[in-house]
């Protein structure tokens, strides 16, 4: 079984994060940045079924710019066979559609039994990919996943739900997303670190996919306007004199928490 897992180089929680207002974008050269925790959890995942299926093969797939090599390194030291990571300036903002689009073509291309993501990433949030790299490939999903059990024949899991949990199954090829309910990532080794540097890593551009992104030929979608977040307010007191229940009522209604 070969299993590819979609791992991401995001800005470190940890420091200041900001956006360009010009561009819209993350200032991603403003602090650290490392692999995405989700991401992480999501190889483990791969790595856990690899451990007692002799034969599978985990390859990690990164859409990034050059710089991301280490946090690429960093998924192989983890333990991962090989690794994909798509760069070309073209890619520079791209929206989650371009994204999804170009994703789906590298997995196509190597041709993969199973997709394995996080639900969704620690800077955009956007929580769609899944979903959108299924509807490109035809392929069955099984999408925010807290438990997973993986066979030859197809995968299954625990997805939790307002009222409970629901248990999905779904036949391979397959593309799922993992919660952080999911263990996290086993720490890379000296040996898993030296191994790494000698593992494959492909890169590919956008002509290796054949995928286009001008937006004359596939109109994706457009920024209208990006600002700053305003600063924190001071919050409402309410004084009790006898209707602090009516007004404490009144406030959650007026902003629908309620």
């Amino acid at each position: 079984m070969k299993i590819f897992v979609l791992v991401k180089e995001v800005p470190d929680t940890y420091g200041d994060r900001t956006l360009n207002l010009e561009t819209g974008l993350a200032e991603r050269g403003a602090g650290d940045v490392v692999l995405d925790e989700i991401t992480e959890r999501a190889l483990e995942v791969a790595l856990a079924h690899a451990d007692k299926n002799e034969g599978t093969e985990v390859v990690a797939l990164t859409m990034a710019p050059e710089s991301a090599t280490a946090s690429v390194r960093r998924a192989l030291a983890i333990g991962a066979a090989s690794a994909i990571h798509i760069v070309d300036e073209q890619l520079v903002g791209a929206d989650l559609g371009l994204t999804a689009e170009v994703l789906a073509a590298a997995i196509r291309r190597g041709a993969p039994d199973l997709v394995i993501t996080g639900n969704l990433s620690t800077d955009g949030a956007g929580g769609v990919l899944p979903a959108m790299l299924a509807e490109h490939l035809g392929w069955a999903q099984a999408t925010a996943l807290t438990a997973v059990e993986i066979t030859a024949e197809g995968v299954s899991g625990t997805r939790g739900a307002d009222a409970g949990n629901q248990q999905v199954t779904a036949p391979l090829p397959a593309v799922i997303s993992i919660t952080e309910a999911l263990a996290d990532a086993r720490f890379p080794n000296f040996k898993g670190i030296m191994a790494a540097k000698k593992k494959p890593l492909e890169v590919l551009s956008l002509a290796d996919l054949d995928v286009s992104a001008d937006p004359a030929a596939a109109p994706r979608t457009i920024m209208t306007a990006v600002s700053e977040k305003p600063p924190r307010a001071a919050g409402v007191k309410i004084t009790d004199e006898g209707d602090a229940a009516e007004k404490l009522v009144e406030f959650l209604v007026q902003n629908r928490l309620v």
